[in-house]
């Protein structure tokens, strides 16, 4: 029998090649915008958030150092898909918000992928997907927990 770890390596080598098999089909939607990946994330992140966020905020959520995710969001800002605001509890950290023009092709962009999502999926019972995505979610909730714990091991390593 596998063992626990043996077990996430193959559930880590699944995730990979299913994320390959849907950037391939969803390529096409990012690239019709000229959108990198990364940018495309955040774009995503700032129309879909229920509040403004920073960029460190939006890096940890998608575990991406916070140097990329300022890069994203400038070149974002700089084509006006999203704007700046300044942050009231924080003066160096600023507000992301999408503009209009943002928002549109955002809205755009996910009605077409829900449609390249329904060709995709084509065969695949949806209780299954359900079941995975709760699963997945499960196990993400579980790797944070122990992720904190083991930074907090971490600090109090280097404290000693």
């Amino acid at each position: 029998m596998l063992q626990r770890g043996e077990i996430f390596i193959q559930l880590v080598d699944e995730i990979s090649r299913a994320r390959g098999r849907t950037d391939l089909a969803f390529r096409s939607i990012r690239e019709a915008h000229d959108l990198t990946e990364v940018e495309n994330v955040v774009l995503t992140a700032v129309t879909h958030a229920p509040r403004p966020s920073t960029v460190p905020q939006i890096g940890r959520s998608l575990g991406h150092p916070r140097q990329v995710i300022q890069r994203a969001a400038d070149a974002l800002a700089a084509r006006g898909l999203i704007e700046w605001q300044d942050n009231p509890d924080h003066k160096r950290a600023r507000l992301l918000i999408p503009t209009p023009q943002g928002t549109a092709l955002r809205e755009g962009d996910d009605a077409e992928g829900l449609r390249l999502a329904t060709l995709l999926t084509e065969g695949i019972d949806p209780a299954l997907i359900a079941r995975a995505v709760a699963d997945l979610r499960t196990i993400r909730m579980g790797l944070n927990e122990n992720l904190r714990v083991m930074a907090e091991r971490d600090e109090a390593g280097d404290d000693a």
